[in-house]
């Protein structure tokens, strides 16, 4: 009986591909950004990675900030007991503002929309209902 070449081992795989980690520490809500963006789009080019990183450390600055905002209500009293607005409030803004900037500016917003299930548009504008 001939022999037959012994099958090669099989090994676990890392869910995370290889080189697609953040260039430094993020926090939860940075590392999800990062994890789904990378999914979706594989951002490789060191400028996008450097972009995609600052855009993600700014999205764990604003949920710090919106933390912060909860934990002491969005309206403070200054000392004369004047109501004014959180003023980490402005802050967590320009940091979701960036965000959005930085999403836009690596083309992460311009998606092409896929249609729905259903038919297909009737060509020359004829419907059954129609005659």
């Amino acid at each position: 009986m001939p022999k037959t070449p012994a099958q090669p081992a099989l090994s676990v795989v890392s869910p995370e591909p290889i080189g697609r980690s953040p260039p430094r520490d993020l926090g939860q809500h940075g590392r999800k950004l990062w994890d789904e963006v990378q999914a979706a789009y594989g951002i490789t080019d060191r400028g996008g990675v450097e972009l995609l990183a600052q855009c993600c450390a700014a999205c764990d600055r604003a949920e710090a900030l919106a933390e912060a905002i909860a934990r002491d209500g969005s309206v403070v009293y200054s000392r004369t007991g004047v109501p004014r607005s959180h003023p980490a409030a402005k802050d967590e803004l320009a940091c979701r503002a960036f965000v959005v900037r930085t999403l836009e500016r690596l083309g992460l917003n311009v998606e092409a929309v896929k249609p729905g299930p259903g038919r297909p548009p009737s060509a020359f504008g004829w419907t059954p209902d129609r005659p």
